[in-house]
């Protein structure tokens, strides 16, 4: 495998100070709404990144619901790896990569739970099978075998035919808080754009790092 000669150039933008929006979230939503526009599949994908405490990092993909001036929503099971790591490491980041775009934004903050409501609402929102399958998979948790995992979405399929599914308490959301952004822009020769935004002071401070 040859994986050291697989090249290729980035032309399609460029990202400069005075593009930019002097609020990150707003630059953030100008570029979600191209990807919602351009990029194939799964946008709204993020990776989330998380340390535990004994500071090992894990990562893995998790899909953007809500983001705001309160911070970048997402939902999952409490008892999963990830909520773990949480607990003993309150701060994380977000990566969106949208190749179709060559565009990149890291973003990283503290997260905090959502609010039962916030959390009932969208959990209420859900396809019934995703409604079942958050009650019947312990996520993270080891399991004996697909089969057992099968069975346990089915009978819980068919005991919420007749009754209503009310969200776990081992289930919600996350806003990750963000206090610092970067937007990258791929650019020819691997001289990339990158326009990062720290918050300082309660005012956010926007400046440029080298490729």
């Amino acid at each position: 495998m040859e994986l050291n000669n697989l090249r290729r150039e980035y032309k399609k933008g460029n990202l400069t100070e005075e593009q930019v929006h002097p609020n990150p979230i707003n630059q953030f939503k100008l570029w979600m709404q191209d990807a919602l526009q351009f990029v194939d599949a799964d946008p709204t994908a993020m990776i989330l990144s998380t340390v535990s405490a004994d500071s090992r990092p894990s990562s893995r993909i998790v899909l953007l619901k809500d983001f705001g001036v309160n911070g970048f929503t997402f939902y999952t099971n409490y008892n999963s790896r990830k909520a773990e790591e949480i607990i003993v490491n309150q701060y994380a980041s977000i990566l969106f990569y949208w190749k179709e775009l060559e565009r990149q934004i890291r973003i990283e903050g503290a997260m905090v739970k959502t609010d039962s409501k916030t959390s009932d609402a969208y959990f209420d929102s859900r396809p019934q099978e995703s409604r079942i399958a958050a009650k019947a998979s312990d996520q993270s948790a080891e399991i004996q075998s697909r089969e057992g995992l099968d069975e346990s979405f089915k009978k819980l399929k068919e005991y919420f035919e007749k009754e209503p599914i009310v969200r776990p308490d081992h289930w919600g959301g996350y806003i990750l808080k963000p206090d610092y952004f970067e937007f990258w822009q791929g650019r020819e020769n691997r001289m990339h754009d990158r326009i990062v935004y720290e918050l300082k002071n309660g005012d956010w401070q926007i400046k440029r790092l080298a490729p």
